[in-house]
Parts: C-alpha cells; sequence; structure tokens
C-alpha cells in the first residue's frame, strides 16, 4: 500500500509539471509571460478583484517596454486578455507546488520513505522553490530594457521543469517495478523490493542497448531544450515552409551573428534550422533503434517501450512540421510541446525498461 501511495504521488506529479510545462508554452505563444510585472509568492494567487486593482495591473505593464513595442496600443480589455493567461500559469505552478510538497512532508512525517529514496525526494520540493525563484529570474530580463525574456533564461526555466519530471517519472518506474516484483509476497515486501530495486541501480548491470537508450533519452531532452531557444526568439515566425527554408537547405541569414555560438543561441534563423535538423535526427534514430531492438532481439519490454518512442517521434514531427506550416497557431503549437513532454517521458521509460538489476 505504502509504495502505490507512493506511485501515485509521483505520476500525479509528471501530470501536473507535463500541464504547467504546456500553459507556460501558450503563455509564450501569446506574449502573455510579461502581463504581471510584480512577484507575490503567496498574496499573487489572488487575480485583481476590481476596476481599481485592474487599473493598477495595466498601468504597471505599461510601463515596460513590451508594452510599448509588441502589445503597442493594447486596450484594458486586450490586457485582461493576456493577464489570465500568465495568471493561469503561476497559479499552476503554484498547484505542482502542492502536489509535490504536500504528499511528501506526509509520507516523510509517516516514516513512509524509504531510506534509499529520502535524498532523490527531498530534492523534489527543493527543486520546485527554484524553479519558482528561476520563473521570476526569467520573467525580470523582460521587465526593464528588453521587450521579451531572455531565451536563455527561458531554456533554464524549462530545462529544470524537466528535470523535475524525469526525477519523478524515473523513480516511479523503478516503484513500479519493484512492486510488480514483489507483488505476491504482500504490501511489506513489495516496498521492500521496490527499494532495492533503486538501491541496486547504481550499480546494475545493462543490457547491450541500455547505454543507448539512455543516451537517447539524454538527446531528446536536449532537442526540447533547442525548441526552447526556437520559442525565445520567436523563431517559428520565420521561414514557414518545409522542407526548404527561404528555398535553401541552409536558410538565409544563417551566420548573421558573429561567434558560433553566439550565433547559434541569439540568431532567430540559426535556432529554426538547428531544431530542425535535431529533430529529424531523432525521428530516424527513434525508428531505427526501435527495429534494432525487434531484431536483437530484445526482451518484449524493451521492444515494446521503444516502440512507443518511435511512434510518438513520428508524431511529434508532424506536429513540428504542422506547427511551421500554419506559421505557429496556438492550438497546434501547444500540442506540439505536449507532444515534446510526452516523447521524453517515453525516452525515459524506455531507458528504465532497458535497464535491469544484477
Amino acid at each position: 500500500m505504502r509504495t502505490k501511495s507512493l506511485i501515485r504521488w509521483l505520476d500525479a506529479t509528471v501530470a501536473a509539471v507535463a500541464v504547467a510545462v504546456v500553459i507556460g508554452g501558450i503563455t509564450r505563444l501569446t506574449e502573455s509571460g510579461l502581463s504581471i510585472t510584480e512577484w507575490k509568492p503567496v498574496s499573487g494567487v489572488l487575480p485583481p478583484l476590481n476596476a481599481t486593482d485592474w487599473a493598477a495591473a495595466y498601468a504597471s505593464f505599461l510601463q515596460i517596454p513590451q508594452a510599448q513595442t509588441v502589445h503597442l496600443g493594447i486596450t484594458l480589455d486586450a490586457f485582461k486578455a493576456i493577464f489570465w493567461w500568465e495568471w493561469v500559469h503561476r497559479l499552476m505552478a503554484r498547484v505542482v507546488g502542492l502536489v509535490i510538497a504536500v504528499p511528501f512532508f506526509w509520507f516523510w512525517a509517516r516514516g513512509q520513505i524509504p531510506a534509499v529514496l529520502r535524498n532523490r525526494l527531498a530534492s523534489l520540493p527543493l527543486l520546485v522553490v527554484a524553479q519558482g525563484a528561476l520563473g521570476w529570474y526569467m520573467v525580470s530580463s523582460g521587465l526593464s530594457v528588453r521587450s521579451n525574456v531572455s531565451q536563455y533564461r527561458l531554456v533554464a526555466h524549462l530545462a529544470l521543469a524537466l528535470v523535475i519530471l524525469v526525477v519523478a517519472l524515473w523513480t516511479s518506474a523503478t516503484l513500479r517495478r519493484g512492486a510488480n516484483s514483489g507483488a505476491n509476497a504482500g504490501a511489506n515486501a513489495a516496498a521492500n523490493s521496490a527499494a532495492n530495486s533503486i538501491a541496486n541501480s547504481a550499480s546494475s548491470a545493462r543490457l547491450p542497448w541500455g547505454p543507448v537508450a539512455e543516451a537517447f533519452a539524454v538527446w531528446v531532452f536536449a532537442v526540447i531544450l533547442s525548441g526552447g531557444f526556437v520559442a525565445g526568439l520567436r523563431a517559428g515566425k520565420i521561414y514557414n515552409t518545409f522542407p526548404l527554408m527561404g528555398g535553401h537547405v541552409v536558410p538565409p541569414g544563417y551566420w548573421q551573428l558573429t561567434g558560433f555560438f553566439t550565433n547559434a543561441f541569439e540568431n532567430p534563423a540559426a535556432a529554426q534550422f538547428h531544431h530542425r535538423v535535431l529533430a529529424l535526427i531523432t525521428v530516424f534514430a527513434a525508428i531505427a533503434f526501435w527495429l534494432w531492438a525487434s531484431v536483437a532481439p530484445a526482451p518484449p519490454r524493451v521492444v515494446t517501450a521503444l516502440r512507443n518512442v518511435a511512434l510518438v517521434a513520428c508524431v511529434q514531427v508532424a506536429l513540428g512540421v504542422a506547427t511551421l506550416l500554419l506559421a505557429v497557431p496556438v492550438a497546434i503549437a501547444a500540442l506540439h510541446q505536449l507532444t515534446a513532454v510526452a516523447l521524453l517521458g517515453a525516452a525515459v521509460l524506455a531507458a528504465h525498461a532497458a535497464r535491469r538489476r544484477t
């Protein structure tokens, strides 16, 4: 019973983080992220409640550079529309914090967290606090000089959210495997088996394709972050054709900025080109990896996990192309981001399936 409760909590954490990431993506797509110019972790949970409050929030927004450029001439009603997206995003971030912290301290107080898991699970509430602080650090970069947030801080904010998701998902999968292996021995034995599974994972023997599966999961993580640079630079709004960009394989303006790293992470044309190339490599690699495991042959659980990765990767690329060709409609772009999270989850589960205990 203890193990099942921990699994449900971790699965709820994964779901909450995934929803928060998608809402954050919508906030970015609708240019809503700077509509709230203050960080009030507690009192900020309440939106403006009357005309005076709305007027104050609107006046504060009009003072920042984005209101004088991207949202030039914005009305109060239009401001309210973007305000609500950012407010929902911040509210969801608080929900993630509650989903993580409340059960964790409950389990901790009741002594229901196996000793081998304490440090790992204790990192979750710490990471979510860091995520909130990093979110404000990101927003603050667009309140004075810039008309948008720093793409570097945006990607860091996204990366930390994904780290929280991966920690919860990996631990849930390990607990589930341990619970299944000890299901016939009773609840306590199942919990001990789950804990032992985690304790042994650091020194476990891997199947021949295990390291490749783990490397692929890291690769998917990096590809998602490359998409964060596309979003941060608004690079999806240019070169809305596929497979060529401006009639060329390598787009005009690719070397617009001086310096390799500056150009790669600050030039919208380069950011979109890199994301395209990385995404195509990802889908072909996912299919090849699945076929390789099928003929190796790999254990059925590994083949199934890699098949799931390949299927999600195909859907993800299709959504990416649709997002590009349609000039980044919010609904399809948000679905593209949700599928990216699903692909990372599938890759993490495949890496977990490819690992076995000695």
